[in-house]
C-alpha cells in the first residue's frame, strides 16, 4: 500500500472559533495566530494506492466559489489538488474512489468543477465511486441552522445526479487494511479512515482532530456541533491511539503532517511529529 499526502492549499480561520473555550493566551503558544487572530490552516488529503485502487480522501476547497465567498477564508499558498496529484503521477481520470469524511466545503469542494464553457459543473474525478456516510449525506441535504453555511448544494447535488454516489451506513472496510470509523460530534457521520500499512495504522484525523495543537482533550473547536459527543469521542480516540500506536495524519496542520502520541502527567500528548514520509519509514513490511 502506498501513502501520498496531497495539499491543495492553505486557508485562514478565526483560531478563537477553532480552539473553543481554551483562552488564546495558552492555544496561541502552540498554533500562533496573525493581528487579525487568524490562523494558517492546511487542507490536506491523501491518495492512498493499492492495487488497481486509487482512493482521494477528502479534495479541499475548489475554486468553484466567487470572489466574496473566497476573501473570507484568505486562501493562500502555492500547491492545488490536480498539481499535487500530477505531482506524484496520477491524473484525476486514474482516480478509482473519491472517499469524503464530510460535506464541508473545505474537504469536498473540489468533487466538481465547471465546465469548460462554465456554463455547468461535472464531476472532477469522472471515473470515481464517490463514498459518503448515508448520516451525512441526509444531514448535509437537510441542514441545520449552525451548518448550513458550511454545506453547499454545487458541491453535492451534481455527484447524486451523477449515479456515482455511494452512501454506507456505518463502520466498514473499504478495501483490506482501509477500516471506516464514525465519529459524529463535529458532523454527524463524519467518517474517519484508519489505513494500516506494514505494522502500522495511519487515522485521517479530518475534524475529529485538525491539527497536533488539539490533541489535548479540551481542545475541541467551536464549529463542533455535538462538543460533548467529540469530548467523549476523542477520548476514547486517544487513549486506543497510545495504546496501538496509531499515526495520526493531519488534514489541517499547516506545519506537520503526522504525529505520534504518549501519556503524560498532564494528559495525552503529542510525543512526536514528522512528515507522513517519516511515518512510513517506521511502518515493517
Amino acid at each position: 500500500m502506498q501513502l501520498f499526502p496531497i495539499h491543495t492549499g492553505n486557508l485562514k480561520l478565526d483560531g478563537g472559533a477553532m480552539f473553543g473555550v481554551v483562552p488564546k493566551t495558552i492555544w496561541n503558544k502552540a498554533y500562533p495566530s496573525d493581528e487579525n487572530n487568524l490562523i494558517n490552516l492546511a487542507m490536506r488529503c491523501l491518495l492512498v494506492v493499492e492495487g488497481d485502487r486509487r482512493i482521494l480522501i477528502d479534495n479541499g476547497i475548489g475554486d468553484k466559489q466567487d470572489e466574496k465567498f473566497l476573501g473570507h477564508y484568505h486562501l493562500n499558498g502555492d500547491q492545488s489538488l490536480i498539481g499535487s496529484l500530477n505531482e506524484v503521477g496520477f491524473k484525476p481520470e486514474e482516480i478509482t474512489d473519491v472517499f469524503l469524511t464530510h460535506l464541508h466545503f473545505d474537504h469536498c469542494g473540489g468533487t466538481v468543477k465547471y465546465t469548460a464553457d462554465r456554463s455547468g459543473f461535472e464531476l472532477t474525478f469522472p471515473n470515481a465511486t464517490h463514498w459518503l456516510s448515508s448520516t451525512q449525506w441526509n444531514w448535509a441535504t437537510h441542514p441545520n441552522r449552525r451548518e448550513k453555511a458550511s454545506f453547499l448544494h454545487e458541491n453535492m447535488m451534481p455527484v447524486s445526479e451523477s449515479g456515482k454516489l455511494k452512501l454506507f451506513d456505518g463502520p466498514f472496510e473499504l478495501i483490506p487494511g482501509f477500516e471506516v470509523r464514525i465519529y459524529n460530534g463535529h458532523t454527524a457521520g463524519q467518517a474517519i479512515p484508519f489505513i494500516t500499512t506494514g505494522n502500522r495504522t495511519v487515522v485521517f484525523m479530518a475534524d475529529t482532530t485538525p491539527t497536533s495543537a488539539h490533541v489535548p482533550l479540551s481542545y475541541i473547536m467551536s464549529y463542533d456541533t455535538q462538543p460533548l459527543i467529540s469530548l467523549t469521542e476523542k477520548e476514547e480516540f486517544l487513549n486506543e491511539a497510545v495504546e496501538k500506536q496509531y499515526i495520526l495524519y493531519f488534514e489541517h496542520d499547516a506545519y506537520h503532517e503526522c504525529c505520534t502520541l504518549e501519556q503524560t502527567e498532564k494528559g495525552i500528548r503529542v510525543k512526536e511529529t514528522m512528515s507522513l514520509k517519516e511515518a512510513l519509514e517506521k511502518c515493517e513490511v
